[in-house]
């Protein structure tokens, strides 16, 4: 098995590419070590140690390190815990636990300007961010202020803010007028 790595936007963030599907549907979030409690690889990757964060796409798992390593010094344990789970034959997930983020549901009076948002992050936001090994999925829209939450490779990158500002909210502006700001909202 020979799994790729790719740096991301974020340098605390790594991308690695097993060659094959981490999942079959939906994304999958595990901030810490508590959260990745049903995700036998995850946990995998979080034994490797100094690993603050990881993240399933497709195709991808993204790791973020802490502050206080280097990626020399981690990487071959990662990617080590990565290998040893894919030939071990066990599920990425825990059976009765299926990938679940993604789109926060909205009931209200602006349900369809809700739609076109979601539409437009499908379509124009999230393979883009895929990519670089993250995830940005809609959370609420309150008066005119679009609610987004980062995963993976976009939770605490620096050009985040920037990608945010000048990508997301002009792109979502444009298309939709009753959307005047885009902010980031917290796991």
């Amino acid at each position: 098995m020979f799994i790729q790595t790719e740096s991301t936007p974020n340098p605390a963030t790594l991308k690695f590419l097993p060659g094959q599907n981490v999942l079959e549907v939906g994304t999958a979030d595990f901030p810490t070590l508590e959260a990745a409690e049903n995700s036998p690889l995850a946990k995998r990757i979080f034994a490797a140690g100094k690993v603050t964060g990881v993240f399933f796409g497709n195709d991808f798992v993204t790791v973020t390190k802490a502050d206080d390593v280097e990626w020399d010094h981690i990487k071959p344990g990662i990617l080590g815990a990565i290998m040893e789970h894919y030939q071990s034959g066990q599920p990425v997930m825990a059976d009765d636990h299926a990938p679940a983020s993604g789109h926060a549901e909205h009931s209200g009076e602006d349900g369809e300007i809700v739609n076109q948002i979601k539409e437009l992050l499908d379509t124009r936001v999230r393979p883009a961010v895929a990519q670089d090994g993250g995830d940005i999925t809609f959370h609420g829209f309150e008066r005119g202020v679009v609610y987004l939450h980062m995963q993976g490779a976009c939770a605490g990158c620096p050009s985040s803010t920037l990608t945010l500002k000048m990508g997301i909210e002009n792109l979502l502006r444009h298309y939709i007028p009753e959307v005047v700001e885009v902010r980031p909202v917290a796991a």
